[in-house]
């Protein structure tokens, strides 16, 4: 009996031990943590707003985007930071352009100085002084351990096996993959139409097939049946990872609920039918039939040439759950923006029909009515312009982020470990002291001497990121969206929709959220 009283008496001991360290790390992470921190920026001068336990400005945000939403914009308006980003587009108003929020525990330090933006991303892999935070758990499910995630040499073996990929002399034989896709698009949109030869159209799903439809072929190719199945299932997985991301709930993605089991179930798919696919083209490698036709082929190869070397010596290369990983993050990333890209280049060609003329007189200069080529698509300066432009007043991702994982200065700011550095690419890109005072002008001529004279001081135009870690898909992105254009000026004119109400909103991407509803006609 007295040793049952003692063992209980032992249970009682170490549970209140463990109540008490979890009760501490509480705490700890949830007040006195954040206190510290804050009290850290302050003395350097920050200002912001005051830590709330424990969401931060969280709530608020949420609230400000619900109000944002709740009514439309003017419809030839390209004014969208207020509502697209109101908690960092209200802060840089109140506090300044160097200025604090908070999200749950940690503070966000507002970065909207170029200068700035470059010095993080220029260091934060060749130095490694800023970090990417991890993404949550949903989101890792969705896109795996692709290069986006990784860090230090698992990033540099990666970076350089998928650039080799994507060199502009490879990525000309992709190209009969968008004009293919773009073609078969137009013979549909051609079927639809009545006899006036018109009709109106959501450009956005459209777009999103588009897309999807490009980078089966360019991917998998001789595959194509079973890219277009991993494509139906990664866009569903977008859309449930956009549906949890307003979820505040710690611990929430560990649930067992509906949206994670088929979360779940949607990997383990994706992942079963890249296998198959991986696995039949290292068959053919190693009895010679190599193909690198396309994006799947060459990452491969330039797999197996980076393992060798050239000179017989081993290197440590990517692994068959390294390439899954990678090609559905490429799934992910290129149908996301791409497809928000060409959407808006139509919404925004459609409220400025005179950039619509002078785009299609230049594509039918160029080309005339056959199709694009990849010298062609070199040539086409009024088109860039008009991407480009789209691209700042609707960039695809309104911001990135780094933390400090040691001490460190930047601008004259001493930043303690723990602080994630929040660089906001719509409000740079709407920012009237860098671009003027037609900053959220559609005004395509600002870029005619390219990207580095066409903000003033500096370059102020990160739709792709900067640095080491630029987007390594950005010539890809750019060539399918200037292919896909330039066929479809070729044969229709865009018109807006009395049906479309223009609603930016920014949840993977930034997206028109009621749709974008465009009236196509065949010229």
């Amino acid at each position: 009996m007295a040793m049952a009283i003692a063992a209980l008496e032992l249970l009682y001991v170490l549970g209140s031990l463990v109540a008490l360290r979890l009760a501490w790390q509480v705490l700890e992470w949830g007040w006195l943590s954040p206190r510290r921190l804050g009290r850290a920026l302050r003395a350097e001068g920050l200002r912001g707003t005051a830590y709330r336990f424990p969401a931060g400005d969280a709530k608020d945000e949420e609230r400000l985007l619900a109000a944002a939403r709740a009514k439309p914009m003017p419809s030839l308006s390209h004014a969208i930071s207020a509502r697209v980003g109101p908690l960092v587009h209200n802060a840089i108003h109140e506090h300044g352009k160097i200025s604090v929020v908070w999200i749950g525990p940690t503070p966000k330090v507002i970065l909207s100085d170029p200068k700035l933006v470059r010095e993080v991303l220029s260091k934060s892999s060749k130095f490694g002084d800023f970090q990417k935070p991890k993404l949550p758990s949903h989101f890792i499910k969705l896109i795996a351990q692709g290069l986006t995630v990784h860090e230090g040499e698992k990033w540099a073996i990666h970076r350089k096996i998928i650039r080799s990929a994507f060199l502009v002399e490879k990525l000309k034989e992709m190209l009969p993959a968008f004009t293919v896709c773009t073609g078969e698009l137009m013979g549909r949109w051609e079927e639809s139409m009545g006899c006036d030869g018109a009709r109106e159209i959501d450009v956005w799903p459209e777009m999103q097939d588009l897309t999807g439809d490009a980078i089966s072929r360019a991917a998998f190719g001789s595959s194509l049946i079973e890219g277009r199945r991993i494509f139906r299932i990664q866009a569903e997985q977008i859309k449930i990872a956009n549906e949890m991301t307003n979820l505040y709930i710690p611990g929430y993605t560990y649930l067992p609920t509906k949206p994670n089991r088929r979360i779940k179930a949607n990997a383990r798919e994706v992942e079963a039918l890249l296998r198959g696919i991986i696995t039949k083209r290292e068959t053919a490698m190693k009895n010679g039939h190599a193909d690198d036709s396309d994006l799947l082929g060459k990452l491969m190869q330039s797999n197996v040439e980076e393992a060798h070397g050239g000179g017989g010596s081993s290197k440590p290369m990517m692994t068959m759950e390294d390439i899954i990983g990678e090609l559905k993050l490429f799934y992910f990333a290129g149908m996301e923006t791409t497809s928000a890209l060409l959407a808006w280049t139509l919404i925004v060609l459609s409220m400025h029909p005179e950039w619509q003329d002078r785009a299609r007189e230049e594509v039918l200069e160029v080309f005339g009515k056959n199709e694009p080529n990849i010298n062609g698509t070199n040539s086409l300066k009024v088109v860039t312009m008009v991407l480009y432009e789209v691209l700042r007043l609707y960039p695809p991702i309104i911001d990135l982020e780094r933390q400090t994982w040691k001490e460190m200065e930047l601008g004259g700011v001493r930043y303690p470990p723990g602080v994630t550095l929040l660089l906001p690419i719509l409000a740079i890109h709407h920012d009237p002291d860098l671009w003027g005072e037609d900053v959220d002008q559609f005004r395509p001529e600002r870029f005619a001497d390219g990207i580095s004279k066409a903000s003033r001081d500096t370059p102020a135009f990160f739709p792709f990121g900067w640095g080491p870690r630029i987007c390594v898909g950005q010539n890809f992105a750019l060539l399918e969206a200037k292919v896909a254009l330039a066929m479809l000026l070729q044969r229709f004119s865009f018109g807006l929709s009395p049906s479309y109400t223009h609603a930016p909103f920014s949840v993977s991407t930034v997206q028109p959220e009621h749709g974008a509803q465009i009236v196509v006609k065949k010229i």
